[in-house]
């Protein structure tokens, strides 16, 4: 587990989302440790635009040659975009997590909500 990366500017959830602020607007995708533990991505399913969600609930799905996991939204809010690069390259979130491989973003409702998420050092102590 400690040869994945958690970037110290990002935060995280128990159920491995990761969130990147800006504003009032939260980027979510999965992590690296995730990531691995699904094997090959091979499909999504993401919430579209306006969609309402709530924290802690089940807002996509993430298909992989092993399984299939939910998808769960960090915060309540509105989505406000999509990554449509996931519906002919899913296989971005194994290769970038981080980066090309986000999955969807969301205004939040309530930007206090963000300080209940976890730090990279946090997170990192519930995979040890």
């Amino acid at each position: 587990m400690s040869d994945f990366e958690y970037p110290d500017a990002l935060h995280y959830t128990a159920e491995h989302e990761w969130v990147r602020i800006d504003g009032d607007i939260v980027r979510v995708g999965i992590t690296a440790f995730a990531q691995d533990a699904l094997g090959d991505i091979v499909y999504v399913t993401l919430p579209d635009d306006g969609t309402e969600v709530q924290a802690g609930g089940v807002c996509g799905e993430v298909e992989s040659t092993k399984s299939v996991s939910d998808v769960f939204s960090p915060v309540t809010g509105v989505v406000t975009a999509r990554n449509p690069a996931l519906d002919g390259t899913p296989e971005l979130v194994n290769s970038d997590p981080y980066g090309e491989g986000w999955m969807f973003e969301v205004r939040v409702a309530d930007p206090s909500a963000i300080d209940g998420l976890l730090s990279s050092d946090d997170y990192r102590a519930q995979l040890a």
